[in-house]
């Protein structure tokens, strides 16, 4: 069987500076901070990412959906799947709800780990509580951390958007309208991508 591991938040995301991107994208705040800034104290780094959480949690202006996203969700719904998130609950919770999208029941959010991504845990702790083997696991991510972070864990990775092009994903797609979730004979999910 073929369970999804989200790995992004399917909505559009905030546009970073493209030469911090690679490092930004996909991480906890902290992570990003301490990649950045090495000698920066990082109890400093926590107490401005809970302020940076809280502020974007309060701003859900201009989040929306990928395209496909909600029709996506909509037919994995009867598969196992899982949100791998490097938001807190509360952030997850905000953009799906601004986002229109329905909250995956199991969510490993930056709460549930002690390692952001890139590195495997979060997918990982996904699998495991699904229940799944990691080679039965497909990643969907945006990010150089999240799809870095899915390979490591030994799962597929589709990268998704026009970032995820080049990251070095399994395969690739556009936006979600480019896959399409059949039911195998044996009941298994099979993704068919456009293109």
């Amino acid at each position: 069987m073929i369970s999804f591991i989200i790995g992004f938040a399917m909505f559009g995301a905030l546009t970073y500076l493209p030469t911090f991107l690679h490092v930004v994208h996909g991480r906890q705040g902290y992570a990003t901070m301490a990649a950045l800034l090495p000698d920066r104290p990082m109890e400093l780094n926590h107490a401005d990412n809970r302020r940076l959480l809280a502020e974007e949690t309060a701003d859900t202006t201009g989040i929306v959906a990928i395209p496909g996203a909600a029709a996506f969700l909509a037919a994995i719904s009867a598969v196992p799947h899982a949100l791998v998130t490097s938001a807190d609950r509360a952030l997850a919770e905000a953009r799906m709800t601004a986002a229109e999208l329905p909250m995956p029941t199991l969510r490993v959010t930056a709460e549930s780990v002690t390692a952001s991504k890139p590195d495997p845990e979060g997918f990982l702790k996904a699998a495991a509580d699904l229940g799944v083997p990691v080679a039965d696991c497909v990643v969907l991510e945006d990010s150089e951390a999240g799809v870095n972070a899915g390979l490591a864990a030994g799962m597929r990775v589709l990268g998704v958007g026009p970032r995820a092009r080049t990251l070095g994903a399994t395969a690739w797609v556009p936006d979600l309208t480019a896959v399409t979730v059949l039911r195998g004979a044996d009941g298994d999910a099979v993704l068919r991508l456009a293109g």
